[in-house]
């Protein structure tokens, strides 16, 4: 049972409540994202702020909405070269101040890969994955983030952000689970193996 805390009425309380169901609407993988969807629920119902302001860590917990694009027809994912992190990544950014996270990714896929959003079958414009994270390197902070699904011809995406990522690569879920930890989200052999169960190839 999630916290039965309510956020207050009014638009911010609105807005919480708002991300509260999207939370709640998440089921977990395991009993890592059982844990990290009661931990955002319990923030999202407490009265710290949800968004970031300031570059890279004010405050210290901001919201994030991720976006892994699926060929489905070819059964492959979409990870970037990101380099500020290091690591290979899915593609998407910290949601704005009042800011809807499925909105947030309709603007982030425009930015970074020049294609709209369209989401999968999966769960449509619903987050599929959950996960807090302690980022590394300079200014650290905790990472609240959504994980969606995007459905996108492999073919169609010709461009992206080269300022943000140093390259894009396609893999299979096979594939990213054969990779180490080491250069990938901590959370992404995790969100695979979810993935897998939802969608079999």
């Amino acid at each position: 049972m999630m916290s039965s805390h309510r956020p207050s009425s009014g638009p911010e309380g609105n807005r919480r409540a708002e991300l509260a169901d999207l939370v709640d609407s998440i089921e977990p993988w395991d009993e890592l994202e059982r844990t990290h969807r009661q931990a955002a629920a319990e923030w999202i119902a407490g009265d710290a702020p949800l968004y970031r302001t300031r570059k890279p860590d004010v405050p210290a917990t901001h919201l994030v909405s991720y976006f892994v694009v699926l060929d489905e027809k070819r059964g492959e994912l979409l990870l970037v070269a990101h380099r500020k992190a290091g690591l290979w990544l899915p593609t998407g950014g910290h949601v704005e101040p009042g800011e809807d996270p499925w909105a947030a990714v309709v603007r982030e896929c425009r930015e970074e890969l020049g294609i709209t959003a369209v989401a999968s079958s999966i769960t449509g414009e619903r987050p599929f994955f959950l996960t807090v994270t302690r980022t590394r390197g300079q200014g650290e902070h905790t990472d609240v983030s959504l994980w969606y699904v995007l459905n996108a011809d492999a073919d169609s995406i010709t461009t992206y952000d080269q300022d943000e990522f140093g390259a894009i690569r396609w893999l299979t879920v096979g594939h990213v689970l054969d990779e180490s930890l080491d250069v990938l989200d901590p959370h992404m052999h995790r969100f695979a193996r979810k993935l897998r169960r939802a969608a079999p190839a």
